[in-house]
């Protein structure tokens, strides 16, 4: 964030919570004039329309302020819709902020998931190093459900397996040599 007058970065006094800022955003959302979801179907049909040139746009306007009976046709003032024209540039303002704190909050996130995906990683290496030996023993059944779930390195299961594809069961414990 950076306040408006001076561009210097406002620092938050408390961090929000996700569900707070969610609670926000959905507050804000009813202030929005005309806001709401379009379907994909109907979106397309607007599209054609809402990207016509600007400077159309403002001959149209102009030629609606030069002519009545172009007004009556449309039933539009040119005040109407030089306010409208404003109201879209002011509108894409807050449209680009909402843009780019999407990507904030997506790149935060992204980094959230690869600390994590890194550490659940890194847990797997050293526990395969540590059941190696015999005294980590009990971590073995916490490997076997890392292994099961693992997607890293796996490959896909055929539809028909091959005698050949059936894996081989490890045992979970290190056999003991009997002492003579």
């Amino acid at each position: 964030m950076s306040d408006s007058t001076t561009n210097t970065p406002v620092t938050p006094s408390t961090t929000a919570n996700p569900e707070d800022v969610v609670t926000q955003l959905r507050a804000i959302r009813q202030l929005i004039p005309e806001y709401g979801q379009i379907p994909a179907t109907v979106k397309t049909t607007l599209h054609s329309a809402a990207n016509v040139s600007p400077h159309f746009v403002n001959a149209s306007i102009n030629t609606i302020g030069a002519s009545t009976v172009v007004q009556a046709a449309v039933g539009r003032s040119p005040e109407e819709l030089l306010q409208e024209s404003s109201d879209v540039a002011r509108w894409s303002a807050v449209e680009d902020e909402l843009r780019a704190m999407l990507n904030g909050v997506t790149a935060a996130n992204l980094g959230r998931r690869h600390r994590l995906g890194l550490t659940a990683l890194q847990t797997y290496g050293v526990t395969r190093q540590l059941t190696r030996k015999s005294e980590h023993a009990d971590l073995l059944p916490h490997l076997d459900n890392m292994q099961r779930l693992n997607r890293f390195g796996r490959k896909k299961a055929t539809s028909d397996p091959t005698p050949s594809s059936t894996p081989i069961p490890i045992p979970t414990q290190t056999p003991q040599t009997p002492q003579k």
